[in-house]
């Protein structure tokens, strides 16, 4: 039987916190929609956590929250300038277009997943003609798609320069607790000039839900009826929120993942294969030819070849240090 412990940190069981918050849920009768007390609570706890007045909406999916957030800052003759790996560009079935209504996503270079700021100096100064879809918005991730993680300065670099030119902000924060454990100070989101965030939290440990963080109030009005469109306004919004409950205030939506960091830490220490990116949050991205990789497929392990052609092994809250030194002693043998 195959064992998926590092594919992804989407194959992982939801942590005990955010189990313990749905079931305390779970109690009575109280309006739908997300206006009832629970979604209220989760709210001021993700406001909390980013130290910023916000509105807030639970959704069902990192795919559905992005592409919504990217409808809500483009229109469909605009496009959005994105990492050329980045998720919304490559794992999301054209689904930012389908909920855009066309809206172009334009792919930039940048080492480890991040953005190349000399990059962005070219398409930004592109003048705008009918003939192709003028820019509208820039979209970052952290911790990017390689695991690796922009400081507040590297993400003002790109800011900066695109707010002068106009374009909105979106931040893909499916690992931003990821990028927390590392170091990030998740305070700077909001004062760097995000417009809407996607703060994760099926990847970080809870069952699956998104949170929409909308800064710029404006994008605010009738966004809840942009939800509802699209099938993302659950009428039991408390089970969506609920989850931010427990792990926002019990501190777990960093602990857990400093732990996930830790192994793939662990990981890449016992590691014999070349590592092609730094490991800085919870992923370990490897050299590995196609035999090698059946190899290990047969052995047991499930891991996937990425965009770049390395091999990913992905940790998360629930890798436990048996489990990575079991695959370093497996890795080792086939080396």
């Amino acid at each position: 039987m195959a064992r998926y412990d590092f594919a992804s940190d989407n194959t992982a069981p939801a942590a005990p916190e955010a189990m313990e918050a749905l079931v305390a849920a779970n109690t009575g009768f109280t309006s739908g929609y997300g206006s009832d007390p629970v979604s209220a609570r989760a709210a001021d706890a993700v406001r909390a956590l980013l130290d910023s007045d916000a509105e807030v909406r639970f959704v069902a999916s990192g795919t559905a929250a992005n592409s919504l957030a990217l409808a809500a800052l483009c229109r469909p003759f605009e496009s959005v300038l994105a990492h050329e790996h980045a998720h919304v560009r490559t794992d999301e079935t054209g689904a930012p277009g389908f909920f855009g209504q066309g809206l172009g996503l334009v792919g930039l270079p940048g080492a480890s997943g991040r953005i190349d700021a000399a990059g962005l100096a070219g398409p930004l100064s592109e003048p705008d003609v009918a003939h192709r879809q003028a820019l509208a918005a820039l979209s970052l991730t952290n911790a990017t798609e390689y695991g690796t993680v922009y400081s507040p300065e590297a993400l003002a670099e790109l800011i900066a320069p695109a707010k002068a030119r106009g374009l909105g902000v979106h931040l893909d924060g499916a690992r931003l607790a990821n990028a927390a454990a590392a170091g990030f100070d998740l305070k700077h989101v909001a004062r760097l000039g995000v417009d809407i965030l996607v703060l994760g939290g099926t990847k970080a440990g809870m069952s699956p839900t998104e949170a929409v963080v909308v800064f710029d109030r404006k994008l605010a009005h009738r966004f809840d009826a942009r939800l509802k469109q699209a099938g993302q306004l659950p009428s039991k919004g408390r089970f969506y929120a609920a989850p931010f409950i427990g792990m926002l205030e019990t501190g777990a939506f960093v602990t857990r993942a400093a732990h996930a960091n830790a192994m793939a830490r662990r990981l890449a220490d016992l590691m014999p294969f070349p590592v092609r990116h730094p490991v800085e949050a919870n992923a370990v991205f490897v050299e590995m030819d196609e035999p090698t990789l059946s190899r290990l497929h047969a052995s047991g392990w499930f891991v996937y070849r990425f965009l770049d052609g390395s091999v990913r092994f992905m940790c998360s809250w629930a890798t436990t240090p048996d489990a990575v030194d079991e695959l370093g002693a497996t890795l080792a043998a086939l080396a």
